[in-house]
């Protein structure tokens, strides 16, 4: 699995409503900078005639990743699930950042961000969340990155013993959802920087996202109640409000429009893992296009930001209609996020996952069979 590669429940049964959803969270990414954060980081590119304001699709591809990582996590070895999202995580991000240096570097006009090898070095690094004002993004999708590897580590930690499992695994889960929920007064009440690195770059105030999506598993498999799994989704858009609220004289200050989309986005994933395909609604014709994109939007997603703002700026200069703007934007994004994907993430993925199988298979050679029939990586 990539970082938002959901897979299918058995080889060769792969559903059309994963990709929908998937492909439709990346496309409100792809709305969501080229429309609204292009203007808030670069407002000489002048306003948009079509603005998507709310930040949505990458926190809800954040509950899908979490949702296959609870799906998968039983299959084969703990060790091949971790190596396997690990290779399918982290070469096309390391190319991607790269590319977007050299993009910047060279590419970037008078007065915006022009990169130093330092910043390369803190990008590769991921050190962003840590420290942002020693170490600014080179592209501000990437923030999910580090998250998701060290949500798939813990998960396959947990897996080895009896706290992830049961009773002690449901107790961990609220304890995960509340224990942030609990501190966040503090958070906006300006803390220490120490407190701040520690929370910021283990991403606490993001833990409910993890949350929810390993719920809609537990509900789908009838490991908890409805009502539970109800409370518990509560809970997680009530986290994420606060997240994105701001603390003024008149009192909390929700952003509505992003809360009641992730609400949302959780019934519609909900929906997609309860119920049957959606195949049944769809011409092959457009269940292709959807299964293409989907393929390709991990890619998409790391690649289309930083270099597509480039691309507003161009066509802004040669007096490009900003709807057409938006379209060149997001066309570039997707061309960029296919060739990542086939010249980097799967060539990658399958020379990583060899030199695994062939690892273990020396290592334990009774074992071979199992190590590498224990099933394909997601």
């Amino acid at each position: 699995m990539s970082s938002f590669r959901p897979v299918s429940v058995s080889s060769g049964n792969r559903r059309i409503s994963w990709d929908l959803v998937r492909g439709g969270c990346v496309v409100l990414v792809l709305l969501y900078h080229a429309t609204y954060m292009s203007v808030v980081v670069h407002p000489e590119l002048g306003p948009r005639r079509f603005v998507f304001p709310h930040q949505i699709g990458a926190s809800l591809l954040l509950v899908i990743s979490a949702y296959f990582a609870a799906v998968t996590i039983g299959r084969g070895s703990l060790g091949r699930y971790w190596w396997g999202r690990i290779a399918r995580l982290l070469p096309p991000f390391l190319a991607a950042v790269v590319a977007i240096y050299f993009a910047l570097r060279y590419l970037s006009p008078p007065g915006w961000f022009s990169p130093r090898f330092g910043d390369l070095a803190g990008n590769l690094l991921m050190l962003w969340n840590w420290k942002p004002a020693d170490y600014p993004f080179l592209d501000g999708s990437h923030w999910t990155i580090p998250l998701q590897l060290m949500a798939f580590t813990v998960a396959a930690l947990l897996y080895r013993g009896s706290w992830g499992h049961g009773r002690k695994f449901r107790v961990l889960m609220w304890a995960v959802l509340l224990v942030p929920l609990a501190q966040w007064p503090l958070r906006v009440s300006g803390p220490p920087e120490w407190y701040r690195v520690i929370v910021d770059g283990f991403g606490f105030h993001r833990w409910h996202l993890f949350v929810a999506g390993i719920a809609v598993w537990l509900w789908t498999k009838k490991r908890v109640s409805t009502t539970e799994f109800v409370l518990l989704e509560v809970l997680c858009v009530t986290a994420h409000a606060l997240h994105g609220a701001a603390v003024t004289p008149a009192g909390i200050d929700v952003e509505w429009g992003s809360t009641l989309g992730i609400a949302a986005g959780i019934v519609v994933i909900s929906l997609a893992a309860a119920g049957p395909d959606w195949n049944r609604f769809l011409p092959s014709f457009v269940q292709r296009a959807i299964t293409w994109f989907a393929g390709v939007s991990y890619g998409v997603f790391l690649i289309h930001q930083a270099i597509g703002y480039l691309v507003l700026h161009w066509l802004s200069g040669l007096g490009v209609d900003p709807l057409l703007q938006t379209a060149g934007m997001i066309a570039t994004g997707v061309v960029l996020g296919w060739a990542l994907t086939r010249l980097v993430e799967r060539p990658a993925h399958r020379f990583l996952m060899r030199g695994y199988d062939t690892w273990t298979a020396r290592r334990r050679p009774d074992d071979e069979p199992a190590a590498v029939s224990a099933g394909k990586p997601g």
